[in-house]
Formats: structure tokens, C-alpha cells, sequence
């Protein structure tokens, strides 16, 4: 797909420890924070990131800022529309009651697996965070997801990444993946995310996703359990992704074993 590129500014190699080749069980997944459906033109335009979803043709699509802020935090976005033209389902489309579509912003889009549980995860911190949790079946494998949106202050992301560890429950045959905009932009010891690398390995530490117009941070990040297969790796930047979001999408392809 020649839309998807890793930062042209600088080419990098995928980080080590993680396997590279071809394996069954695939996932294509995506990492999009939608920024409220607010584009980079300053214009509140759902449909282009109805547009964008569709495009990606993923299994599962982790959101970031799908709720309004404020009031009854409605959803953004026409769920319906992307069931029927997508085959997509919300994690929450049968349980929630409430206008909103997710948690704290955050939902979680799949179709071609099964859900098996979902929670909830409350972050530490002066901003109010989530994370959600969702175990997943897919073929005779599973995994676990954790799709999460980090806060803006270095203090608050460390504890917030603790939090998160104890939640994925890193055990020797458990599939996790992390996903999601971690406003973090600093790499390696200096970076508030370095603790998770006791447990997971982290693919995408130099694509930049951010300002869509020109990405020079690498905000939106994955990180993997040790044996996952990460075939493809890309932020997807068309003429389209540039302006609908102050975000790119974040695009991989893990193989899952049993």
C-alpha cells in the first residue's frame, strides 16, 4: 500500500526483539487520535474521518478523542454508518446507555474477532485519563489490548504507565499489545513510557504522527509482548489524513500464534 510510509525525514529500522515475517493469525490495527473531528482547516467535519476509517480497512481501530469534552461527552461520530459500510462494532454498542461512545474519549472498533472482556482502567493523574482493556479472540489465538490516551505532564504519564503494566498482567503466554497516543515524544531513559520496556518492546518510537501537516513527534505509539510478529509498520499520511486530524494514523500488522 504505498500510502503507508515510515517518516520520510529519517529512516529507521523496527526496533529489536521484535520478529519480523510473515506467520497466520494476522491483525491489521490501527492507533487514531480524531482530534473531536476537527480538522487541521479549523472545520468540524466527521464524514472525513468516517472516510479515513473506512480506507484503513483494519481489524481493529483504536480512537482517541471520539467524545465531545464537555456536557454528556456525545459521541462524534455515526457508528451505524460505519457498521454498515465497515462491519465495524463498538466495544460498548451493547452496554452503554449513555450518548458517548467510549471512555474518556477513548473507543475501540473491530470486526473479524470476538470480545471476550472489556474493563475499564481509570488513570492517575491531574487530567481525567482512561485506558481500556479488551481481550480479544481471534481465530484460536487471543490477545489483550490496552487502547490508551496519556496525559499532557510527564508526572502524571509515568504513573498512568504503571497503572497500565498492571493492568496488561504481562504473563509468559499472554498476547499484549498497548496502543494509543501516549503524548510522549522523548526516547529511551528520558522518555516517561522507558518502564514499559521491562515487559513489552516498542515498535514505533521514531514514527512521527504528529502535527499531521508536517509529524516531527512520534506521539502515537505501540508496544508489543515479546513474540508478537510485527510484519508491516506505517503512519498513513494522504492528502486526506494531513487535514482531517491534527493526527496521523498509526497502522501495524501483528502476526497472533496460539
Amino acid at each position: 500500500m504505498p500510502w503507508i510510509t515510515k517518516w520520510k525525514r529519517r529512516k529507521y529500522p523496527v526496533a529489536g526483539g521484535v520478529e519480523v515475517g510473515s506467520a497466520s493469525g494476522e491483525l491489521d490495527i490501527v492507533s487514531y487520535n480524531i482530534h473531536k473531528c476537527v480538522g487541521t482547516d479549523g472545520v468540524f467535519d466527521p464524514s472525513r474521518i468516517k472516510k479515513v476509517i473506512l480506507s484503513l480497512n483494519a481489524d481493529v481501530v483504536v480512537l482517541q478523542e471520539a467524545d465531545a469534552r464537555f456536557g454528556e461527552r456525545e459521541g462524534l461520530l455515526d457508528l451505524d454508518y460505519l457498521h454498515l459500510m465497515g462491519g465495524y462494532r463498538s466495544i460498548f454498542s451493547q452496554q452503554r446507555n449513555s450518548r458517548s461512545h467510549g471512555w474518556h474519549g477513548n473507543v475501540v472498533l473491530y470486526r473479524n474477532s470476538i470480545v471476550r472482556n472489556v474493563q475499564q482502567l481509570k488513570l492517575p493523574g491531574l487530567e481525567p485519563r482512561g485506558a481500556l482493556i479488551v481481550d480479544f479472540g481471534i481465530g484460536d489465538a487471543s490477545f489483550r489490548l490496552l487502547a490508551v490516551h496519556l496525559g499532557l505532564l510527564r508526572r502524571s504519564r509515568k504513573k498512568q504507565v504503571a497503572a497500565i503494566i498492571k493492568a496488561a498482567d504481562p504473563q509468559p503466554h499472554r498476547h499484549v499489545i498497548i496502543i494509543g497516543d501516549m503524548n510522549e515524544w522523548r526516547l529511551e531513559r528520558r522518555s516517561a513510557l522507558s518502564l514499559l520496556n521491562t515487559h513489552f518492546v516498542e515498535v514505533s518510537a521514531k514514527l512521527a504522527s504528529y502535527p499531521s501537516r508536517y509529524p516531527v513527534f512520534p506521539l502515537d505509539r505501540l508496544f508489543v509482548s515479546h513474540g508478537l510478529k510485527v510484519r508491516k509498520l506505517g503512519v498513513v499520511e494522504t492528502p486526506l489524513t494531513r487535514i482531517a486530524s491534527d493526527h496521523l494514523p498509526v497502522n501495524a500488522t501483528i502476526s497472533i500464534d496460539n
